[in-house]
């Protein structure tokens, strides 16, 4: 059976990437820190033939993660997809809350959750694939997001690194850096300012969940001999993190 480790799974591109490679004979584990979403998400899963195991935790926590992932074992496959971002301020304004809330999840909770799941992989010697979600914001730095940009390239930084450290293992490692992705990714980031967040999307269809997560299948589905270090999408208007165009 394979068994498939999603994290930030309750909503978003990692809900759909759970439900899109929930296939008969797959275990899909999936994380977050809503139980009660992870539940409803449990039996999505479990309709589409797929077994799951919900682990409710917090990957900012290095023994939180300790305590919920080194108990799993080996993997098969590991989907970092927990993410953030808040605010969207100058420099000189923004919230040091916010700052560490991206560093500690984005950044922190990739490296707690990679460290357990890849020494396991390792150990067992089977190979394995980890998926790093990323941002054109890796490569792109914009204006208001010094700190969101700066935690996206460390995950653009860490999957190339971790590539080489993990080649001879046999493990596979890409990164998926979307652009514009309608999901509750702005909502959070203006802080549940609905309106806001709403105006991001304004004038263009935006990428999905499932686009993502249908980029990650196909990942997936290279042949052994083959490694897609990365995939970068964008919404057709969109040309970068500075210019999308809204007719």
């Amino acid at each position: 059976m394979k068994r498939i480790l999603i994290t930030g799974a309750t909503s978003g591109i990692g809900r759909a990437t759970a439900l899109k490679l929930a296939k008969p004979q797959t275990q899909i584990i999936i994380t977050g820190r809503r139980a009660e979403r992870l539940q409803e998400i449990a039996q999505e899963i479990q309709a589409l033939g797929a077994e799951c195991q919900t682990l409710c935790f917090d990957v900012r926590s290095e023994e939180e993660c300790r305590q919920h992932l080194e108990p799993l074992g080996r993997v098969d496959v590991l989907v970092n997809n927990a993410g953030l971002a808040a605010g969207l301020e100058h420099i000189d304004k923004g919230s040091t809350a916010d700052w560490d809330a991206m560093i500690d999840t984005n950044v922190k909770g990739l490296l707690y959750v990679t460290r357990i799941i890849s020494s396991a992989m390792v150990e067992a010697g089977q190979g394995g694939h980890i998926i790093n979600i990323g941002s054109i914001a890796g490569t792109e730095p914009y204006e208001n997001g010094a700190v969101y940009c700066a935690s996206k390239h460390a995950v653009h930084a860490i999957s190339q690194s971790m590539r080489a450290d993990l080649l001879s293992a046999g493990i596979k490692v890409g990164e998926v850096r979307p652009g514009m992705v309608e999901t509750e990714f702005s909502e959070v980031r203006f802080h549940g300012d609905k309106e806001r967040a709403a105006n991001v999307y304004k004038g263009i269809t935006p990428l999905t969940g499932e686009d993502i997560a249908s980029a990650i299948d196909w990942m997936l589905s290279a042949p052994a001999h083959m490694n897609v270090n990365e995939v970068v999408l964008m919404p057709t208007p969109q040309a970068g993190s500075y210019y999308t165009y809204r007719g």
